[in-house]
């Protein structure tokens, strides 16, 4: 559970919380796919050329597969984010592993690609949760850095200077591609940040990618 906690999370689980000895920001959204906003991630993304991961939650790619196609299609990844948005806490292991293992099928259904990362709902990364993980064959990975996207009171501005409060060499950054478990049209917000978020990242010579692109130690505790 402490994971949960940024500065606890990041001074004892580095690689949990997608630390890397690289130049390379791994770019990542939750809480999708959702037609009405997913879309124009993905447009936005196209223009600039990047990658990211996306991870998704069963309940809403099983009624959105072709988003989940497309994703793939446009060489971006997908994780597993869980059936719902409901925290580890109040789930046993065996539904844990049955809801894991539901939202995989449906990505590698829809992809063609197995998916290979996990990211528990509020960063509650608990035993259950992780062993639930283990038992699916999916590696956790939470983050470094986040735009705190899921407020009423967020801006593109304000999203923008709560990413940077994190070196972002090496982070993983987490964003939120769809209003789900937050304030209705957050996600516009997340939208109008990310040019500078990207321009900002150019500046500095960082690339930025997907988790598969991470690389350094973080690849080595991910496995091939």
């Amino acid at each position: 559970m402490i994971t949960a906690i940024g500065p606890v999370r990041r001074a004892l689980a580095p690689t949990v919380a997608g630390r890397s000895e690289t130049c390379h920001v791994a770019l990542t959204f939750d809480d999708g796919p959702d037609p009405a906003s997913t879309p124009a991630f993905l447009d936005l993304l196209a223009v600039h050329d990047v990658r990211a991961t996306f991870f998704v939650l069963g309940r809403l790619l099983s009624v959105n597969p072709d988003l989940a196609s497309r994703i793939h299609g446009d060489g971006h990844e997908l994780g597993v984010h869980g059936w719902d948005h409901m925290t580890p806490l109040v789930r046993s292991r065996r539904r844990m592993r049955e809801e894991m293992r539901r939202t995989a099928d449906l990505i590698e259904l829809a992809s063609g690609a197995a998916p290979r990362w996990y990211r528990p709902p509020f960063g509650v990364m608990s035993r259950t949760a992780t062993l639930a993980a283990a038992d699916v064959g999916l590696r956790p990975v939470l983050w470094t850095a986040w735009g705190r996207d899921w407020s009423s009171r967020a801006t593109g501005p304000s999203v923008i200077n709560a990413v940077r409060r994190q070196p972002a060499r090496g982070g993983t950054i987490l964003l939120h591609d769809a209003d789900t478990a937050s304030a209705p049209g957050s996600w516009r917000s997340t939208l109008e940040a990310l040019p500078e978020l990207l321009a900002g990242w150019r500046s500095e010579d960082l690339t930025v990618g997907p988790l598969r692109g991470h690389g350094g130690l973080f690849s080595l505790w991910a496995g091939p």
